[in-house]
């Protein structure tokens, strides 16, 4: 699905009139870096999901700025590969970078010495630049995502840790349509720059390869992104798309051990940890497993049905609907993340030398945080179309047990060091023991 669900939503209607007038369905597509139109013949790679935005950025999504990215097969192949190596002095490197019609990655190894590899174009393939930049060679623009889905949807961020030019992601045009990630996009010039101080080596067969300055990581599930899936192991992808295990900090110059046992295809439900944002990677046969916004919002449909209660006010709870964001309805649920317990709003219970968020919930005596409770809407995190049943840890978003279960196992990697579980849905950091909980409902007394 291209342009349905949430993604179609935020279409402009300039766009959608477009849509309309070219009856004569071929392919619509922009200049590159722009987003795309395809007709339902199209070829779809996958789409790219950023966490934290729960199906739209703050502000809505425009243009290459949104929470997802749907990659399909271009009207003409755009994708390169190796060609021609060069070693060079350093005064020669402006001329052999002066001609813009040709990709390169330039390696700088010292003063004198630098080796440039000259990139040729390749029929066979598509490739798609992911960035903070908002420049026209970058097809989705990506920015630092805060805990709570905030992030920079607006601009550039002065403090981001995410690479202008991040990463490529490499589609073959004819089936199967692998996808490969490779660390670091071409710029404006079409070149990957590599500096004195960047990681970077030759290879045992005489070829050079580095890293970039916060790295690439990615993360691949064990059992595919199922019911069945298992978090992998986090690793770093080079400027070539080979593994490698992690470093000893994101941005130490000695590289990690290379695992040759690994590589850089994409696969359903694999992660992509630009230092800022990560991304989920979604196949066009995997999504087609997904739940949709329809089955989403009959789910909800069918626990307000069941009429849940306060179990102190008797009054009957209402999970509000999927496009009801942030705004806390009257009748909206609200749950003890401690224990599970579902009441409405109340004013009672503070614990105040617990903290300010700190409640007692009158079912069990537990205290801890006391949240409204919302539904996740971003179909693609969701491992299967069970009932929504468990709630995130401390920020109340209700998915199905087996997507709760999933995402609260994964550290997502934070800063230069540290991993923490998140909330998929928000970005918000995952607390107690598990964190997540399954919500205990109470049903009508009448």
């Amino acid at each position: 699905m291209v342009l349905e669900g949430s993604t179609a939503d935020a279409v402009s209607s300039q766009t959608l009139d477009l849509r309309r007038t070219c009856a004569k369905a071929s392919q619509i597509f922009s200049s590159p870096g722009e987003a795309f139109i395809l007709n339902k013949d199209s070829v779809k790679y996958g789409e790219l999901i950023v966490l934290g935005y729960n199906g739209s950025l703050a502000n809505g999504d425009k243009g290459r700025r949104r929470s997802r990215l749907a990659l399909s097969r271009r009207p003409k192949a755009n994708g390169v590969k190796p060609d021609v190596i060069h070693h060079i002095s350093t005064p020669l490197v402006s001329k052999a970078l002066s001609n813009k019609g040709q990709h390169s990655i330039s390696y700088t190894l010292s003063r004198s010495h630098s080796v440039i590899v000259e990139y040729t174009h390749d029929n066979e393939t598509d490739m798609f630049q992911i960035g903070r930049s908002t420049e026209s060679m970058i097809d989705f623009v990506v920015t630092d995502t805060a805990p709570g889905g905030t992030g920079n949807s607006d601009g550039q961020s002065a403090q981001s840790t995410i690479s202008r030019y991040a990463c490529r992601v490499i589609c073959e045009r004819g089936p199967p349509y692998t996808a490969r990630i490779y660390a670091a996009g071409f710029d404006a010039s079409r070149n990957i720059f590599l500096g004195e101080r960047a990681a970077k080596w030759r290879t045992p067969d005489g070829l050079m390869d580095g890293l970039t300055t916060n790295g690439v990581l990615v993360m691949h599930p064990t059992g595919g992104f199922s019911e069945d899936s298992l978090p992998g192991v986090w690793r770093e992808i080079s400027v070539c798309g080979n593994v490698y295990a992690l470093r000893e900090s994101r941005s130490a110059q000695q590289r990690g051990k290379l695992v040759e046992n690994e590589s850089n295809v994409l696969q359903d439900g694999s992660l992509i940890d630009l230092c800022g944002a990560t991304l989920l990677w979604r196949t066009t046969e995997g999504l087609q497993r997904t739940p949709t916004l329809k089955q989403l919002e009959t789910l909800r449909q069918e626990i307000n049905a069941a009429r849940p209660q306060c179990p102190v006010g008797f009054n009957t709870l209402v999970f509000p609907s999927l496009a009801q964001r942030e705004v806390v309805e009257k009748k909206q649920p609200w749950a003890y993340v401690n224990c599970g317990h579902v009441h409405g709003y109340h004013n009672w219970g503070f614990r105040k030398e617990k903290g300010e968020h700190e409640r007692e919930c009158p079912m069990c005596r537990r205290v801890g945080p006391y949240v409204p409770l919302w539904l996740g809407c971003e179909a693609g995190l969701y491992l299967d179309a069970g009932q929504p049943s468990h709630a995130f840890c401390p920020c109340g978003h209700v998915c199905s047990e087996r997507t709760v279960k999933y995402w609260s196992q994964i550290p997502l990697p934070h800063g230069t060091h540290a991993f923490h579980a998140a909330c998929p849905f928000c970005g918000t950091w995952l607390t107690g023991e598990q964190g997540q909980i399954k919500l205990i409902f109470q049903g009508p007394v009448d």
